[in-house]
């Protein structure tokens, strides 16, 4: 729901700021007073046109503000009017398109009346609305086109034309059979060959090393010598027990670190011949690398993922006939379910022109004729409402109506027959040119809407204002030889005033005020309880 909108020099309002309600909330106050600046405001929130002329005469810029409500969501939309210049549009604070605000206010708010932002009269609306009337499931349909785009896609995968997909398929064989060549099934192999290289290059001097290492161990006066004649000198000397076990642990460790090192000595070799062999294998994986991966793995993923394309390219007639099979079988179950949709359409269409009609009958437009006419071709998405207000009148789109207040009461039977709607919902202009009845049937009918959801509305009707869960009168003052719109929510006796204005032109006539209590008394019972903010 719309919590607050504030409105900075737009047209005459100079600063305004509104907490609004839920339910049914009625603007009202004598015409030209600026009631239609407050909708205009809105309007400009939905993406409609900004003009230069809506700024307020003295000011560079008119801005406007508004925080919806949605469960736990909270959106926050505004739109800045320079006098020159291009509009700005923000969705919680962000510089926004106005294509953006208006799509992110699609499911915010709906304006009925003489504005131009009217969900309900996209055809792609007119759709939806037609299906949800008749709970019509589109999940078998939606399921069958999915399962076509994924057979076509995959026919696409497959390879253009016959010389393309030879091309595709020699590239392929050429690397497959380059990579199988290089023999890599080791991600590591790499490191190994490194290491080996290491061993193999410098292998006369790693023997050379070790010799000299074994010949401070093991030569006559080498370590070994060095610490036997330790222990000896030691001999079974008691203050000397510890270091003695010592000196025999060292001596242990050292005799088998002297034997390691020759044994590992002796298996160096000088081999050129396998040196050579190293090199030639590093120097190949280093080429693969280059050509196909980062790293060896990225080489043998390369190698998995051309093999799979090579094996799909390879079957590829067998492969193309089995998804034209599939795609056979997969348009016939699409068509059929397409069919079952329309029918399902088609059969909901008169149901739900008899439902809004039987609501425009009560709305004072007693001869109105509404038709929901649905494409001949399945699934039938081309849906159509039409409408004629008087009987000789040809039917024409709602799109077309001329009479502000004509659509607005039809986008309200609408309303009223559908179960889903944005959460605001804008009526401007619904009671124009009725009366009596017909104009209590209009203010019931907009506070059983305002049980579901919350309902502005500007009127000129005591009988609407009266059902209205929260009242809001706007008036005229003339500051410094400036018209200002000034902006009051009224309750209990100034309430009565206001009604009674409305009702006889002068709040203050006894007879108008008794009229007016007695109608806010009536209309007690349809009000949908929503407490009025202070």
């Amino acid at each position: 729901m719309l919590t607050e909108l504030h409105i900075e020099n737009l047209g005459v309002i100079e600063s305004l700021d509104v907490v609004f309600n839920e339910g049914l909330s009625v603007l009202t106050g004598e015409t030209g007073a600026g009631k239609t600046m407050l909708i205009e405001a809105i309007s400009l929130l939905v993406g409609d046109r900004a003009e230069p002329s809506m700024v307020r005469p003295g000011a560079s810029e008119a801005r406007v503000e508004g925080r919806f409500v949605v469960g736990d969501d909270e959106v926050v939309l505004a739109r800045v009017i320079p006098v020159s210049g291009r509009s700005r549009a923000y969705v919680n604070g962000r510089l926004a398109t106005v294509a953006t605000l208006a799509e992110q206010s699609l499911r915010l708010v709906d304006i009925h009346g003489q504005h131009a932002h009217q969900s309900l009269l996209s055809p792609a609306t007119q759709r939806d609305a037609l299906d949800q009337f008749a709970s019509i499931d589109l999940g078998q349909l939606r399921n069958c086109r999915a399962r076509l785009t994924e057979i076509d896609a995959a026919l696409a995968a497959l390879g253009g034309d016959a010389r393309t997909r030879a091309r595709e398929v020699d590239l392929l064989r050429y690397q497959l059979e380059e990579i199988d060549a290089a023999g890599i099934d080791d991600a590591d192999e790499e490191r190994e060959l490194e290491r080996r290289h290491d061993l193999l290059a410098d292998a006369v001097a790693h023997r050379e090393a070790a010799a000299l290492v074994l010949g401070h161990l093991d030569d006559d006066g080498g370590a070994l010598d060095g610490v036997r004649a330790a222990l000896a000198a030691l001999g079974s000397r008691t203050p000397f027990t510890d270091t003695a076990e010592r000196l025999r642990t060292a001596h242990a460790d050292l005799t088998e670190v002297a034997s390691d090192l020759r044994r590992e000595a002796e298996a160096i070799e000088d081999d050129p011949r396998q040196l050579a062999e190293v090199t030639e294998r590093r120097q190949l994986l280093r080429t693969m690398r280059r050509k196909y991966g980062d790293t060896l793995a990225d080489v043998i993923e390369f190698r998995d993922r051309q093999r799979a394309r090579f094996d799909e390219l390879a079957g590829y007639e067998q492969r193309v006939a089995q998804l034209e099979l599939d795609r056979v079988g997969a348009l016939r179950a699409e068509r059929k379910a397409a069919a079952a949709v329309g029918a399902a359409r088609r059969a909901a269409a008169d149901e739900l022109a008899k439902a809004v009609q039987t609501r425009l009958r009560t709305l004072a437009m007693p001869r109105a004729n509404l038709t929901v006419a649905v494409g001949a071709d399945d699934p039938g998405d081309d849906v159509t409402m039409l409408f004629s207000a008087n009987p000789g009148l040809g039917l024409l789109p709602l799109t077309k109506v001329a009479s502000g207040g004509e659509l607005a009461r039809t986008m309200l039977a609408l309303r009223l027959v559908l179960s889903s709607a944005p959460s605001t919902l804008v009526f401007d202009e619904v009671d124009a040119g009725i009366g009596g009845a017909a104009a209590t049937a209009v203010g019931e009918a907009l506070a059983l809407l305002g049980h579901q959801h919350q309902v502005l509305v500007v009127t000129h009707l005591a009988q609407v204002a009266a059902l209205a869960d929260d009242h809001l009168v706007v008036h005229k003052v003339i500051e410094n030889d400036i018209t200002l719109a000034r902006l009051a929510r009224v309750a209990d006796d100034a309430r009565v005033g206001e009604v009674a204005r409305m009702l006889s032109g002068n709040p203050d006539s006894a007879v108008a005020r008794e009229h007016a209590a007695a109608l806010l008394a009536e209309a007690a019972p349809h009000r949908s309880g929503a407490t009025g903010a202070p």
